[in-house]
């Protein structure tokens, strides 16, 4: 800022002043120290405020005088500034010193040196610290006064003002001909704006520009993003002392050029509307303006401060009046700095004398409408001995203090030996750093996994450290340790995620945050989305990836189906997450799911009814005996209308059946010594416990191999149907199986407490081999010299793990199944492969996280292949991840076989025969061909060939590579969005409504038919539709029933398989929203095939434009006037896609950015509202009218 109009005695300040005054100090001891300055201070020894009067009365509404205080004497207070998240006043002076008061009654907060030398210029609160801005450097501190950072200008700077842009941005300006934008997170600039010299003395910022207040008198407006100037107001001939903005006004006060004699202040302040860029009258005052703000209480009032303390309240667009100057108190002293709370009550002034003023219009001030505690220093406790006395009795001698003149060592002295400090190992490297490694020479480079906070390293002590994650343990409130003790033991990333929702949906959530490697999550948020778990586990199976992606019926509801266009676009993704919504859609309509109970209401899903652990175990066989039965049915040759049938289904024998099935023999024996012997195929195996008797306390240590063993080759006493008696007789049942499955499924059945007891007995008896491994590697070199004692060093690959990471199977003529533990990596010997023996690798563990409220969720641990890794990577290894709904996060081996039932219970496991898929046909020959956009009938009983609506496309016209296809879609409501009113007034998403796609339509975009549709399908739904939003959709009740419909009525598998065959064929769609579209018909489809009319015509913190509008505006149509139509939305979006390419292609993107701006500048007029068509034809007849 200029200070060359100011009064001239402003320079006579010594640098040498007293940083303070010692109660009953003489100014005679310092000849430089004006007496005025003590005339009329009373000066605290505790904090130097000097209240106020006890009879002073504020008059409501009207500023006055609260309180005065002498920061450091003498000293000029050169900026003041209001917290915005506490009840603190902050100062700074010329010396360089901080100073923050607390609340109404100015207590000093806290006090501290911020610069040595130069003084402060600016002062801004942050959540986190407050940023102090000096001549040469920007300092962050706490407000304890902690430095956070310290960053310093480049040589040369001066710097004047600053401005935060965002929560990490913030623009600084100077006397220097450049802005500089610095990042707070990382503190490092990140770019430098070039501006006029003699550079920018005063920001300020609107949601709309930011202006910039030059000491040559000018302010400039400049464009939030780019920052390139817009526009530029010559407000003053002389130099700006201040301006502030307000809505649409803006008012400055500065100096005026009065030829030789200088610089004089000018009493007229220059007001301008930015609605019409222009001044509009000038506001005489009868102060000499140094400082001026908008105070917008009731009205939009400024106020105007004078150096010598005058202040003068008036309207920007009124008459000033005398009545309204009120005078601040400075003792002679020259006002340097004013600032307003942001609660508009009170006003800060600091003096040339080193005063702070507070003025307040209400007795009761608060700096702000909502203030956080301000965290306030304890107060120092000292210990006092107690009075004692002689005479008492019973005083005893303990209280009195003694000197220690006893040799004797005290109870407290530890000896050497326990208190040498011992280093602690080193932490084990992240295994995602080991994966993403690699090796140059001897050194390893990797990318920061970023999975640990900077620059710190915890340690965790394998003594006492549990699997999981001790940061995660600790709950997120101590609110929350008392409502839901038991989430204190589980870790974070096993909880239940959701997705917050706010005004764009899900286009703000970061999906990110939750999921870094490239593999796709499911969203959880549609019902019966409790599978998601065991999709990821199909999915990861290679040869069930392949068996459904090639597998295509004529069935409407065929989950094979339906999982194959899933896992193509769990393919397609790269780490964006997936939704399941039409295969649960066909899951819905399974007779057998409902019958099973697996099929979930709303109210069971929220309420936590469901046993999701017992649930999710039926819902693993039935999906397996489903599949196996959809893909054993012979399909032929017209598969689907012509296409081609699956190599891996169309065989007599099942894929399902090859890979999980299993031939046994059910024998079952009556007394009489009659034996029935049946086979079977099955696909999975339930585990059995061995029954516990009541006596027994102490359960018995088992293997887990036995157990496995004995629920395979199962026998039980049951009552059965015996022939030979002709009644009901207790048999035995006995089952042998007579082959190995290629994948070994098993539901754990826990699902009981007395399974759960079973299991933690199991667990902690390996915790007992744990700690005596423990025990081997503290103790090693002093055991190493006992003869004769020895250790298992493989215990620690055990861990506290009770599964094995790898089993060995084998059937023998003699002994029958044969299951036994083995290492991982440990591979058969000649004679154990010459006997048939396999060895099976632990792949799948699937959990039920426990929660008594919700029910709790459910995860999967997958042991992801090479093959997948490949395709989303690059490279070629294993590794572990977890999977909960759309969190996707790598883990370690022994992590996914440990289960700790308090909290994690197991309740699906899959074992692979290892090398199992060479056996198989891994490749993917895509079953869907242009025979699926032919002509086909309607569903509708009433529908005519004289009412289509599309001519189909023939041979000649199908589709190529880059083709353009005009895309729209039209959607009905199944269940309505679910949501909260917060206590502010805020609307919270709990659930998003249910959408389902009604009506879909191409157009042709290129040959002499284009803009002719030749898809517009009405899409038949048997769910019940809440909603049909008539007005927005155009769908009306009885368009989508097959009995009274008159529209081309279709399956949603049908206009499906054709939407996946253009996007398979590489066309490119054009559309308005299509994200939104796609994510309903539940596509992937690839970016670079997308031309979202949306987003050609937007700019970069914009609002998003209608299709409406911009038909309006650049095609001159009006559409959407009544209810909407998707044929006319299609072929509107591919006019505006060439109208796009013309204005690109012949301006450039310089010319294309003033048309964006033409147009947002239009839509602000007109409130982004179409004008009606006879307003429009009455504006065009006028202006024929006047070009004739």
């Amino acid at each position: 800022m200029n200070f060359e109009g100011l009064d001239p005695g402003l320079g006579e300040y010594a640098p040498g002043l007293h940083g303070g005054l010692e109660p009953g100090l003489d100014s005679s001891m310092d000849p430089r120290l004006d007496p005025s300055l003590l005339q009329a201070v009373e000066l605290d020894p505790d904090s130097l405020a000097v209240p106020v009067s006890e009879s002073m009365h504020i008059v409501e509404g009207m500023y006055s005088e609260l309180h005065s205080v002498a920061a450091e004497v003498g000293i000029p207070v050169t900026a003041t500034h209001f917290d915005l998240q506490e009840e603190l006043l902050w100062m700074g002076n010329h010396r360089g010193h901080a100073s923050s008061f607390f609340g109404p009654t100015m207590g000093r907060y806290s006090s501290f040196q911020v610069h040595m030398t130069d003084d402060i210029r600016h002062i801004q609160s942050m959540d986190t610290g407050v940023l102090f801005l000096t001549k040469t450097n920007l300092k962050c501190l706490t407000r304890g006064g902690l430095i956070m950072f310290d960053y310093p200008m480049e040589e040369g700077a001066d710097m004047h003002s600053l401005i935060l842009t965002d929560n990490n941005t913030l623009l600084m300006g100077g006397l220097q001909n450049y802005v500089a934008e610095l990042d707070l997170t990382t503190v490092q600039e990140t770019q430098k704006f070039t501006v006029e010299v003699p550079g920018v003395a005063i920001m300020r910022q609107s949601n709309r520009f930011f202006f910039c207040g030059h000491t040559s008198g000018k302010v400039s407006l400049r464009d939030l993003r780019t920052f390139k100037m817009e526009h530029e107001f010559d407000a003053f001939s002389g130099s700006l002392s201040d301006f502030d903005v307000h809505g649409n006004l803006l008012a400055a006060c500065g100096f005026s050029s009065r030829g030789l004699n200088g610089l004089s202040c000018d009493r007229f302040l220059m007001v301008y509307d930015l609605r019409m860029m222009r001044a509009i009258t000038p506001l005489q005052v009868h102060v000499d303006p140094l400082f001026l703000r908008f105070i917008p209480t009731y009205t939009s009032r400024l106020a105007i401060i004078s150096q010598t303390g005058q202040c003068q309240f008036c309207e920007p667009t009124g008459l000033a009046n005398l009545a309204d100057i009120f005078h601040v108190n400075t003792v002679g002293q020259l006002l340097m700095s004013f600032d307003v709370s942001s609660s508009k009550q009170a006003l800060s002034f600091g003096d040339s004398g080193g005063c702070v003023h507070l003025w307040s219009s209400a007795p009761e001030v608060s700096f702000n409408s909502y203030s956080r505690e301000t965290e306030l220093a304890l107060p120092c406790l000292v210990d006092s001995l107690p009075q004692l006395d002689w005479n008492h009795e019973l005083m005893p001698l303990s209280l009195l203090p003694m000197p220690l003149t006893s040799t004797e060592p005290l109870l407290s002295d530890w000896p050497t030996s326990l208190i040498t400090p011992s280093p602690r190992r080193a932490p084990l490297v992240d295994p995602e750093i080991l994966r993403t490694m690699k090796t140059v020479g001897f050194i390893g480079y990797a990318p920061n996994p970023r999975t640990r906070p900077r620059n710190q390293v915890p340690y965790k002590i394998k003594d006492t450290e549990l699997e999981y994650d001790s940061y995660n343990q600790v709950p997120e409130s101590p609110i929350g340790r008392d409502e839901e003790p038991h989430l204190y033991m589980v870790p974070k990333k096993y909880r239940k995620v959701t997705i917050k929702y706010s005004k764009l949906g899900l286009e703000d959530f970061d999906f990110k945050h939750y999921n870094r490697t490239l593999f796709a999550g499911l969203e959880p948020h549609i019902p019966n989305a409790y599978c998601n778990c065991m999709i990821q586990v199909l999915y990861f199976l290679e040869p069930v990836r392949c068996l459904v992606q090639n597998h295509l019926c004529q069935k409407e509801f065929c989950l094979a189906c339906e999982l194959g266009f899933l896992f193509h676009m769990l393919d397609l993704s790269r780490g964006d997450p997936c939704q399941a919504s039409n295969f649960l859609r066909a899951f819905r309509t399974i007779p057998e799911a409902s019958a099973l109970g697996l099929i979930l209401a709303d109210s069971d899903e929220q309420t936590g009814k469901a046993r999701l652990g017992h649930l999710i175990q039926s819902w693993n066989r039935f999906i397996l005996a489903q599949l196996h039965q959809e893909t054993l049915e012979q399909e032929g040759p017209q598969a689907y209308r012509g296409a081609s049938s699956s190599t891996l289904g169309s065989s007599g024998e099942s894929v399902i059946g090859r890979l999980f099935g299993c031939e046994v023999e059910n024998s079952s024996l009556c007394r009489c010594g009659k034996e029935t012997v049946r086979s079977s195929l099955t696909l999975l195996f339930t585990m059995h416990y061995p029954e516990q008797r009541s006596l027994d306390k102490m359960i018995e240590e088992y293997d887990f191999a036995e157990i496995l063993k004995k629920s395979i080759c199962l026998e039980q006493s049951t009552q059965a149907w015996c022939d030979n008696c002709e009644k009901y007789q207790p048999t035995l049942q006995t089952r042998n199986i007579r082959c190995l499955p290629d994948v070994l499924v098993i539901n754990c059945e826990v699902n009981s407490a007395k399974e759960a007891e079973f299991w933690k007995a199991q667990t902690e008896k390996c915790i007992c081999l744990y700690v005596l491994y423990i025990i081997y590697v503290m103790y090693r070199e002093e055991l190493c010299s006992v003869e004769g004692l020895t250790f298992d060093t493989q215990a620690e690959d055990m861990r506290h793990v009770w599964i094995p990471l790898s089993l060995k199977m084998c059937i023998s003529k003699t002994q029958g199944l044969e299951v036994s533990s083995l290492s991982e990596g440990e591979e058969l010997t000649e004679s154990e492969e010459a006997e048939g023996a396999s060895v099976y690798d632990l792949v799948v563990t699937v959990s039920h996280i426990q929660h008594a409220r919700t029910g709790g969720n459910l995860v999967a641990h997958i042991k992801v292949g090479e093959t997948y890794h490949q395709r989303k990577e690059g490279v070629t290894h294993q590794q572990w991840y977890l999977f909960n709904d759309f969190l996707i996060e790598p883990i370690d081996k022994a992590e996914s076989a440990h289960f700790d039932v308090n909290w994690k219970v197991p309740a699906v496991l899959y074992y692979v025969k290892r090398n199992y898929h060479a056996k198989y046909d891994l490749r993917i020959k895509n079953p869907i061909d242009a025979s699926v956009l032919l002509t086909e009938a309607s569903l509708a009983r009433k529908q005519r060939k004289s009412h289509a609506t599309f001519i189909p496309l023939m041979v000649s016209e199908m589709p190529q590579a880059s083709d353009l296809v005009g895309l729209d879609a039209e959607f009905v409501t199944l269940n309505q969005e679910e949501a909260e009113l917060r206590s502010d007034g805020t609307k919270s998403t709990i659930k998003p409504s249910q959408m389902s796609v009604a009506r879909i339509t191409c157009v042709r975009g290129q040959g002499p038919n284009e803009g002719v549709p030749f898809i517009d399908d009405y899409i038949s739904t048997q769910e019940q539709v809440v909603d049909y939003l008539t007005q927005y959709s155009g769908i009306k009740p009885g368009d989508l029933d097959a009995k009274i419909s008159s529209k081309h009525l279709t399956t949603l598998k049908s206009t499906y398989l054709k939407l996946r065959f253009l996007i398979d064929t590489g066309v490119r769609f054009v559309g308005h929203g299509l994200q939104k579209d796609f994510r309903v018909i539940n596509l992937m489809v690839p970016k670079e095939q997308v031309f979202d009319t949306v987003y050609l015509f937007h700019m970069p913190r914009k609002r998003m434009i209608s299709l409406r509008f911009l038909a309006w505006y650049f095609l001159d149509l009006n559409i959407q006037s009544e209810t909407h139509d998707s044929i006319e939305d299609a072929r509107t979006a591919l006019q505006l896609y060439r109208k796009y390419s013309e204005l690109s292609h012949n301006g450039g993107q310089e010319e294309f950015r003033k048309v964006l701006k033409a147009l947002y500048e239009k839509g602000r007029k007109q409130d982004w509202k179409v004008p009606d068509i006879d307003s429009r034809k009455h504006f065009k007849s006028v202006l024929n009218k006047y070009s004739v």
